[in-house]
């Protein structure tokens, strides 16, 4: 299988995150890139770096304003007094304050959700790469039939115009995106990440021309609490065009698959031209911050049934956090894709 990565997404490494009250070590660390790679060169793949397709794939799917916070605040952090190797801010915007602050602090509280995403010396680097690399695996999929693109940090909780749950660009949506304008038709995205693509719903849900389907772990007490629940379809254009199939804490092989199967029924239904996975590997049992209990034969399973809908696939590295199972999980997918195709 072609691999498309790169080595800025090293760049990018936070130190802290506060995790239900707490500070811990930052899960989203610079090694899932090196630990995601290896595994993908002992199984054999062809690894291959991105060409630089510019910002217009980028900004087909993110508010351009909020693509230039995101490759300048680094550059502006002067204009906060002592500071240290993270920006980041206590205020964010609320759906009520609607003002575009003219300072940094402000930028950052309009732009990101939470305090997951920091900005440091690296974080557009490492961002713009990653989006890169799911630009050339959407291009790939449509020349080989499938491809995979390393993408760290992750994207699907990124919002058009915010960051937020370690995301700053969504490389799934653009990946979509980047399939629908090529293909001229529908495509659909499959999301297998323990957490619910709430960036990526919010992107398409009002569109028809991607459906949007993710399998995930019940938001009622889990991130990312306010998206993610049954009963949301899409709006306007796009009502019918989302499905979400939430799945209570603790369910393992048998349920996950079953929703996958669900899923992946409601993709064929839509007759897509080409699919996006968001291939979130911390529904996986032994996550540290997972909520499900997949195991490796489970992510072959899921592998094998996506590789047999027969499309034109580009694979989006999501979520999956530092443990002994994410490389073996990772290289049971990738093998399990490759035999079924």
């Amino acid at each position: 299988m072609r691999i498309v990565h790169t080595p800025d997404s090293s760049r990018h490494d936070p130190e802290h995150y506060m995790r239900r009250g707490a500070p811990i070590p930052h899960p989203e660390q610079a090694a899932r890139y090196t630990i995601l790679r290896d595994a993908a060169l002992r199984g054999g793949h062809d690894l291959a770096e991105p060409a630089d397709h510019g910002l217009e794939p980028i900004r087909a799917v993110h508010d351009p304003d909020y693509v230039a916070f995101l490759a300048e605040a680094w550059a502006r952090r002067g204009e906060i007094p002592d500071i240290g190797d993270e920006i980041l801010t206590g205020s964010f915007a609320r759906p009520q304050m609607h003002r575009k602050p003219a300072g940094l602090l402000g930028r950052l509280g309009l732009y990101t959700a939470d305090t997951s995403t920091p900005i440091r010396a690296g974080t557009w680097a490492a961002v713009y790469g990653s989006a890169q690399c799911a630009v050339a695996a959407a291009d790939a999929a449509l020349a080989a039939g499938h491809a995979y693109a390393l993408c760290r940090p992750p994207g699907h909780h990124a919002y058009a115009d915010s960051a937020g749950g370690f995301c700053f660009l969504n490389n799934s949506a653009i990946a979509a995106e980047r399939l629908r304008a090529a293909t001229g038709g529908p495509v659909a995205i499959l999301d297998i990440d323990v957490h619910h693509g709430n960036g990526t719903q919010g992107i398409f849900y009002a569109r028809a021309d991607v459906l949007t389907v993710s399998v995930h772990a019940d938001p009622a007490d889990y991130f990312p609490f306010f998206a993610g629940y049954a009963d949301e379809t899409g709006t306007g254009a796009g009502a019918g065009f989302n499905r979400n199939l939430p799945l209570p804490p603790g369910s393992g092989d048998a349920p996950w698959l079953a929703a996958v199967e669900a899923g992946l029924a409601a993709i064929a239904a839509h007759r897509p031209w080409a699919l996006v996975v968001a291939l979130g590997l911390d529904a996986a049992a032994d996550d540290p911050i997972g909520a499900l209990a997949v195991t490796r034969a489970g992510f072959a399973g899921a592998a094998e049934r996506i590789a047999r809908a027969g499309l034109p696939t580009a694979l989006v590295q999501e979520g999956g956090y530092l443990c002994a199972a994410l490389p073996d999980n990772l290289a049971a997918f990738l093998a399990a894709f490759d035999a079924a195709r």
